[in-house]
């Protein structure tokens, strides 16, 4: 059996060689922890630390903010979509921002296995995103487009709302 430090410092090692070869935005924060940028298309960026411990790698992705209304309807959302995810699951932190936190064993740590894994936290990230948005910050949202319209403003970046802020109802 190897030694704990040593399959520790083998997986550390693993993660720089990896994200010295990506095109990801990165930083080592301190030994064996690591920033990671993920770059989306819904959700520009989503900010993921990878937290080489004694016996598995931590990985925490910021998703959204905590609701601002129908926090049941989010977070019963979260948990049914649980069910389907690859190696990390939505969870939420005292304040009830909303996160993506999985762990792996060390010994399964591999450039292969980090694809996998930060490609599944970008991809739940992006793709959840408009849908946590629409949940759980509707009347933000509405207010915001309304705001624009009245004044004549931009509306770009509401585009993906549209459909149902041009109806009476919101998606909840």
């Amino acid at each position: 059996m190897a030694d704990a430090a040593v399959v520790q410092e083998q997986a550390a090692a693993t993660i720089r060689e990896y994200l010295e070869d990506s095109d990801l935005e990165w930083q080592e924060l301190k030994e064996s922890m690591f920033s990671v940028t993920l770059p989306g298309e819904r959700k520009l960026q989503t900010p993921c630390r990878l937290d080489v411990g004694p016996h598995a790698l931590g990985v925490h992705a910021f998703v959204a903010r905590h609701p601002d209304e129908n926090h049941a309807g989010v977070y019963r959302w979260l948990l049914e979509r649980n069910l389907r995810l690859y190696g990390v699951a939505f969870a939420v932190d005292r304040h009830g921002d909303i996160y993506l936190d999985g762990r792996l064993p060390l010994a399964s740590v591999t450039a292969d296995e980090l694809d996998r894994l930060l490609g599944a936290v970008l991809t739940y990230a992006d793709d959840s995103f408009n849908t946590i948005l629409e949940l759980g910050f509707a009347g933000s949202i509405r207010r915001e487009w309304e705001w624009r319209v009245a004044r004549g403003e931009s509306t770009k970046n509401l585009e993906a709302f549209r459909g149902w802020l041009e109806s009476p109802a919101d998606p909840a």
